[in-house]
């Protein structure tokens, strides 16, 4: 299924992946902060959603949806918002179109 991002790029890979995921039935709330959320209570979530990712079968092609879909909310590949802008932003200074590697690299 094609998933159009908000700046109109298409990402039109499968996402049968999402059936595997390890995230899969656990309540989004662990990978979506909440209004407000800081300090601790926000960097125990994520870790916890992190965790949650570290042994995910999928965790490469999540994060490449992520990127390509231009999710800007959530934990996706085990990469915060934060870490996809600035993962983003390396590859577009170096002049490269960002895939998922292993997570960690850019």
């Amino acid at each position: 299924m094609d998933t159009e991002d908000r700046r109109g790029r298409r990402y039109t890979g499968s996402r049968a992946w999402q059936r595997r995921a390890a995230c899969r039935g656990k309540d989004a709330a662990l990978f979506f902060h909440p209004a407000g959320e800081r300090g601790e209570p926000g960097q125990e979530r994520e870790d916890a959603a992190k965790r949650v990712c570290t042994g995910c079968p999928v965790r490469g092609e999540c994060l490449e949806y992520a990127l390509a879909a231009d999710e800007r909310y959530g934990i996706w590949g085990g990469l915060t918002e934060d870490e996809r802008r600035v993962l983003l932003a390396r590859a577009r200074r170096r002049g490269r179109s960002v895939t998922a590697g292993p997570p960690g690299r850019g």
